[in-house]
């Protein structure tokens, strides 16, 4: 086998450096990076990375290797390569390797803004918490009102904090999970129907009404989860409650696709409908990250922890559906599921 084979058959983008500082030679990947055919080129003309060229010129000047960072912009997209520069002594050249390690970054970066946000939303709650303990032990010992409505934020705020605790649970089991395939079926109808009957009384205290509207024989039956699809079912009308307008209608939909492409078969589409105040578009894309809202304030007075949207997305990626959301400032939202229908053998 050649080296240019060898070159070819290595999984990572590969340049090869003349001691003119011309690349001899690269493989289909490092192509596919620089979006071009580099051989015969001088490198300071397709890498304008001071640090990168910095490298090759001390790997070629003797030292027997060098590692850079290499930072480049594809698709809107960040990316980040571990470059690792080697003299080939038998070929006289400088030999780059780039590892792509944008996913890793992420990862760590994913983790970190975790943890902030974890501290963050559980610190306010306690400073509450440590705050009218103090006062409770202080300056309003004597005093029964302020006692008792002290008391009574204390209660909201530890409520606050065991939700925010449950929902973190929920999320890790969720995602311990994603890659086992759920195999039961289940009747949908049923799980809608006990959702319903779990949320009437936050609905009647909205004075909100929920209806059902089923385009589909039943008993609806997919593969699934239960408990998790219950999960599902619950976050999105409970959200549609409290979001959705008092004294409206929140609406589930099911009906029946003959054929869903990504699916390439047939589908069950779940909406929940509600006729709140509707969403800015700039939200769309981001409402399923972990601990974004589009009002943090309200968001909170309503007792939401910011995560019951990545819970539904993670569910539904297990599920091999697909989740969409819609809505139009003044008109409502809409969330779509879409579950792959079982084989009816």
């Amino acid at each position: 086998m050649s080296s240019s084979e060898v070159l070819q058959a290595l999984p990572v983008p590969v340049l090869v450096i003349g001691r003119d500082q011309r690349v001899t030679d690269q493989n289909g990947g490092a192509a596919r990076l620089f979006d071009a055919n580099l051989v015969g080129r001088h490198v300071a003309t397709a890498i304008r990375q001071p640090a990168l060229l910095d490298a090759i010129e001390t790997v070629l000047s003797g030292a027997a290797q060098a590692d850079v960072r290499y930072l480049v912009s594809k698709h809107g997209r960040e990316l980040i390569y571990d470059v690792h520069v080697v003299m080939l002594a038998s070929q006289n050249s400088a030999m780059l390797t780039f590892l792509d390690v944008s996913p890793r970054e992420e990862a760590g970066q994913m983790r970190s803004d975790f943890v902030a946000n974890v501290s963050h939303e559980l610190r306010t709650p306690l400073t509450a918490l440590s705050g009218f303990i103090e006062t409770l032990r202080g300056p309003a010992r004597d005093d029964p009102d302020a006692r008792a409505r002290f008391l009574d934020i204390m209660e909201d705020e530890a409520g606050r904090m065991n939700r925010l605790v449950a929902d973190l649970l929920s999320l890790s089991r969720v995602e311990d999970m994603a890659g086992m395939r759920p195999t039961d079926l289940v009747e949908l109808d049923q799980v809608i129907l006990m959702v319903i009957n779990a949320l009437t009384p936050a609905a009647n205290n909205r004075e909100v009404t929920i209806t059902t509207a089923f385009d589909i024989d039943r008993p609806i039956k997919v593969v699934g989860d239960q408990d998790q699809l219950t999960q599902v079912l619950t976050n999105l009308t409970e959200n549609a409650i409290k979001y959705g307008r008092k004294g409206g209608t929140v609406q589930i939909s099911v009906r029946a696709l003959d054929l869903v492409p990504a699916f390439k078969g047939p589908g069950l589409e779940i909406t929940v409908q509600d006729e709140g105040e509707g969403i800015d578009p700039k939200h769309l894309g981001r409402l399923t990250e972990r601990f974004y809202r589009v009002d943090n304030h309200r968001s909170r007075q309503l007792g939401g922890t910011g995560l019951g949207l990545a819970i539904v997305k993670h569910i539904v990626n297990r599920h091999r559906g697909r989740l969409r959301i819609d809505s139009t400032p003044g008109k409502g939202s809409c969330f779509t599921v879409v579950l792959p229908m079982p084989d009816p053998a």
